[in-house]
């Protein structure tokens, strides 16, 4: 599979729009984003048509409208920008990003014991297949 492309801030906000309810026309769009941004049908328009570009979105003809739907899950497109970002500010390197959040940010017990399985989990995967 080819690599997701990249997403700008504001085509993720229409992507995570996308991904809660689709198939969905640039006005219903619009009108959902309406109170929470000062975007134009205009503006809806012209990042849906750079998703479509990007191949992040597709879209089918519904009378004198289309709608669109994702073509990236959300899974898809959170691991893409997660490398761009640790290739990006960490060199790829994930142990300084981790120690670097855990620092900088208020991590609770219960976030701590969290990372504490998953890393447990991983560590059993990597000794079974090898």
């Amino acid at each position: 599979m080819d690599p997701a492309p990249r997403i700008t801030e504001a085509e993720w906000t229409i992507m995570e729009r996308l991904w809660a309810r689709h198939p969905s026309t640039a006005q219903e769009i619009a009108a959902d984003l309406a109170d929470a941004r000062d975007w134009s049908l205009s503006t809806v328009k012209t990042l849906l048509n750079r998703l479509v570009t990007k191949g992040a979105v597709g879209y089918t003809r519904q009378g004198r409208e289309f709608a669109y739907d994702p073509l990236l899950t959300e899974a898809q497109a959170r691991r893409a920008e997660s490398a761009t970002f640790l290739q990006r500010v960490f060199g790829g390197a994930l142990r300084p990003m981790v120690a670097s959040m855990l620092e900088d940010g208020a991590v609770s017990a219960e976030e701590i014991e969290a990372l504490r399985r998953l890393l447990d989990e991983k560590a059993k995967a990597a000794r079974r297949r090898s």
